[in-house]
């Protein structure tokens, strides 16, 4: 039967389906993640080995501390208190079946023009050409506007041809309406971009809201790859 002609599932099997997503989300982030590699050039890359998902936002939009909750460890990525300050991308290894990059935040005004030429020439050159990179999850803060620095770099993630997901960070300071109308928006600005997936996932690293969901797509980004069991 073709997929048009299918049938739905039923309520029972869709959440048998969403309980193992998770259950393989949990697994795959159980295991150790250590840091293992930082490159400040493209020719101190690591060598391809592991599929990669790189984690990308403006500065204090929370990536460390995303990071951080992922992976259950208090201090894996440090949360700078100078924004800006990260020039480097950082490589941990996820128990041996993943990579997460952890790239150099954009968009604050005290950083200077060179982390600007960083995002338009290394960080442009490693999303172009690095085949093991899945996604790139692009973090946006729910409690402020879309910044033109984000929507740079959505049009520079479509030159590059990288698939891209928008992940909301710090929703637990937004109100629930408010977080639904903020969520319907960025839906709408992820559809005007070739490059984006269409699926917008709230989190808290402060409460946990969406990290099990979280870690569940990207074990499921993986899957096809024979790491996951």
């Amino acid at each position: 039967m073709s997929a048009e002609g299918a049938a739905a599932p039923s309520p029972d099997e869709a959440a048998d389906a969403a309980a193992t997503a998770l259950e393989r989300g949990r697994l795959l982030f159980s295991g150790a993640c250590d840091f293992f590699y930082a490159a400040q050039r493209l020719d101190q890359l690591p060598p391809v080995g592991l599929p990669e998902i790189a984690f990308a936002g403006r500065s204090n939009v929370g990536k460390s501390s995303l990071l951080n909750a992922l992976t259950g460890r208090r201090a894996l990525a440090r949360v700078s208190v100078t924004p800006g300050r990260t020039r480097q991308l950082n490589f941990f290894d996820l128990g041996g079946r993943l990579g997460l990059v952890d790239m150099p935040g954009y968009g604050y005004a005290k950083a200077g023009k060179e982390i600007q030429r960083d995002w338009q020439g290394m960080m442009f050159a490693y999303l172009r050409g690095r085949p093991s990179l899945r996604r790139v999850l692009l973090l946006l803060d729910a409690r402020v506007e879309v910044k033109d620095s984000d929507r740079q770099v959505m049009d520079l993630l479509d030159r590059a041809a990288v698939t891209f997901q928008i992940v909301l960070t710090k929703t637990d300071a937004v109100k629930p309406t408010a977080l639904a109308a903020k969520q319907a928006a960025v839906v709408a600005l992820a559809r005007a971009h070739p490059a984006a997936h269409p699926d917008v996932l709230p989190t808290s690293s402060e409460t946990g809201a969406g990290i099990p969901e979280l870690r569940a797509v990207l074990a499921e980004t993986i899957a096809g790859v024979g790491l996951l069991a």
